[in-house]
């Protein structure tokens, strides 16, 4: 009679920390230099993880957030900034609200503040509707 493995789920990351090491290294240095990135540009937004992902809050909301998948790492700035930097984009494969790159092709800091700032100047704008 055959029997059934159990499978050990993981537990859930408790923070940006526990989140990247679990991450192959690769992947997590090119995601600690995107959060170095961010905190540089937004030192006061609360790092957390939202939806099992490293995420930046500005205010109360979530400001931009980001993950390491098998074959890529992904940003999440929103679909406000990639509208506005879509021609500083083309060379990376986006979706709404997202963008795709690898370790060895990571987005440039230059870009990296663009977008965030951009993120910050939408939701400004939005909460003062």
């Amino acid at each position: 009679m055959a029997t059934k493995k159990k499978s050990v789920k993981q537990a859930k990351p408790q923070s940006i920390d526990e989140y990247l090491a679990r991450v192959p290294a690769e992947s997590r240095a090119a995601l600690e230099k995107l959060r170095r990135t961010i905190k540089s540009i937004v030192p006061e937004a609360l790092e957390t993880i939202s939806y099992e992902i490293p995420t930046f809050q500005l205010n109360g909301r979530m400001l931009v957030s980001f993950a390491a998948f098998s074959a890529h790492c992904s940003f999440f700035p929103g679909a406000g900034p990639l509208e506005a930097h879509r021609d500083e984009l083309e060379s990376f494969p986006t979706s709404k609200g997202t963008i795709r790159f690898t370790p060895d092709r990571p987005l440039s800091a230059t870009l990296i503040k663009k977008l965030v700032e951009t993120r910050i100047k939408l939701d400004r704008a939005r909460t003062k509707l």
